[in-house]
């Protein structure tokens, strides 16, 4: 069962983590994200605040609830790591066909060079899981030291 966040949906295990890796489908979730460089709370030579604008569409056929979270970080500098965890800032969304969920966050890396990339699960009401992409996406630090938007990736 889909339940919105606040609802409860971390005790009816929809916000558990997936015991297996689902299926990836693509063209259920389109994943649209924007880095952005910011310089003001960078402090090279060895913090590089990067912010990330993720846009969510249902353009499938079904209701889908975003339960959790799979990313693979690479900085240039310090290697790679994987973070995953339950929803998005702290949310569960639940998308209907045609429905549209953004949010943002940050990254911090070491060096002013990286990616970030990985996949969101999400669980329609019948009870099914899926996994979507997020595209890969460039995290570079300008050499001029203003901040700087990175173009927008989708999948």
């Amino acid at each position: 069962m889909i339940m919105p966040a606040g609802n409860g949906a971390a005790d009816n295990g929809a916000a558990e983590k997936p015991e297996r890796r689902p299926e990836i489908l693509r063209g259920q979730m389109r994943i649209a994200v924007r880095p952005v460089h910011l310089h003001g709370a960078s402090r090279p030579p060895h913090r590089y605040l990067f912010a990330y604008f993720i846009r969510i569409e249902n353009v499938g056929d079904a209701t889908a609830q975003l339960f959790w979270r799979h990313w693979k970080i690479h900085d240039a500098r310090a290697g790679d790591q994987e973070v995953e965890g339950k929803g998005v800032v702290g949310q569960l969304p639940v998308l209907r066909p045609g429905d549209v969920h953004e949010y943002n966050s940050f990254c911090v890396l070491e060096g002013p060079r990286g990616h970030m990339e990985g996949f969101y699960h999400f669980r329609r009401e019948d009870g099914s899981v899926f996994r979507a992409p997020i595209p890969r996406f460039a995290l570079r630090a300008p050499d001029s030291g203003s901040s700087a938007s990175g173009p927008v990736i989708q999948a």
